[in-house]
């Protein structure tokens, strides 16, 4: 039997486009919910149920990527359902993802802030740099840049990449994070890991990392947000205990091998 699909704000820009992709994967979509105050109306073809709770009693697994402040009740309605989860949230804090982790060990969770092949691919070269090029003789300055309508900062990519510099230097992101200066903020600090975030415009979103005089970069800017993976891909991970990463994931698609990829959140709650 198929698994059945469902999506969380199914009338927001993600949303509306995981439910094309789950129609022409042909997977079974089984409905979808919409996002408070959203004015834009889902895809006509999606039944709509009348809560998260009707749309986890309808689904085998939900689909989620609304925002942060939802997180915690969605993750709690899920895991109290036994439904899999699959959370692409960015601006997590570290309570959030506290949350995610506790939900993990209840139900199978995927959690990260960017489901992009390209993407955990420049993470995982993110963290092999952080490892061959030492603190004290290379800076790492993390720029990124997002359409207008992104509420958070740094973006969750960015994030990422931080802690995938953090985890190759083997040091915490939290201990050496430099983000938003402004004014006299004196000589830049030996080891931090900097960030600058930009806003402006229409999908468009950019990223580098600059361990300088080497660069790294994750160039989208007008690319479809479809390059990612696609549902019937990536709830297969939906089988063990534990929130996993795109990652793992990808490496279940035919002719994929990716690296080893440290992506924004990635909370294992169970050996692998």
């Amino acid at each position: 039997m198929a698994i059945r699909i469902g999506i969380i704000a199914v009338n927001g820009r993600t949303g509306r486009l995981i439910a094309e992709e789950t129609r022409a994967a042909s997977a079974d979509l089984a409905g979808g919910i919409g996002r408070p105050g959203g004015t834009v109306s889902p895809p006509a073809d999606v039944p709509m149920l009348a809560d998260l709770t009707a749309l986890a009693a309808a689904s085998d697994v939900v689909v989620d990527f609304t925002h942060a402040t939802a997180a915690r009740g969605n993750g709690a309605v899920l895991a109290n359902a036994g439904k899999a989860w699959v959370l692409g949230t960015s601006g997590l804090s570290a309570d959030d993802e506290a949350a995610v982790a506790a939900a993990a060990e209840r139900i199978p969770v995927v959690y990260a802030s960017n489901f992009s092949a390209g993407v955990n691919l420049v993470l995982a070269l993110a963290e092999r740099m952080g490892a061959a090029l030492p603190a004290d003789a290379y800076d790492a300055e993390i720029m990124e840049m997002h359409h207008r309508q992104k509420v958070d900062a740094p973006s969750g990519t960015a994030i990422g990449m931080g802690r995938a510099v953090a985890k190759g230097r083997g040091v915490k992101l939290d201990d050496v994070i430099e983000s938003g200066r402004h004014g006299h903020t004196g000589a830049r600090k030996t080891g931090a890991i900097g960030f600058a975030a930009l806003r402006g415009g229409q999908g468009l979103r950019v990223g580098q990392a600059v361990d300088a005089p080497v660069r790294v970069e994750d160039d989208r800017a007008g690319h479809h947000r479809s390059g990612q993976a696609s549902p019937s891909h990536f709830i297969h991970s939906g089988d063990t205990d534990e929130a996993v990463s795109p990652e793992r994931v990808f490496n279940g698609m035919p002719g994929a091998n990716l690296p080893h990829a440290s992506t924004i959140g990635t909370l294992a709650t169970t050996s692998s």
